[in-house]
């Protein structure tokens, strides 16, 4: 919501800028989309090699008594 209040007063003040974004967005969207895949992997990968790293003191920790 306050990024389009931001767009309506850039509209207001300064209407080819607003445009440009408004016909610009999706493609820098499209352009930033395998940027944040590779992050995902990215992430996927550490979150798998830390808790295989932690495997074992998992393993050797035992289930907790009830």
């Amino acid at each position: 919501m306050v990024g389009f209040l931001l767009w309506l007063l850039l509209l207001v003040f300064c209407w080819p800028i607003a445009l440009l974004a408004l016909v610009l967005y999706p493609i820098v969207w499209l352009l930033a989309l395998p940027f944040r895949l590779v992050g995902i992997t990215v992430g996927a990968v550490f979150a798998f090699l830390g808790a295989l790293l932690m495997l074992p003191a998992r393993v050797l920790r035992g289930r907790p008594a009830y």
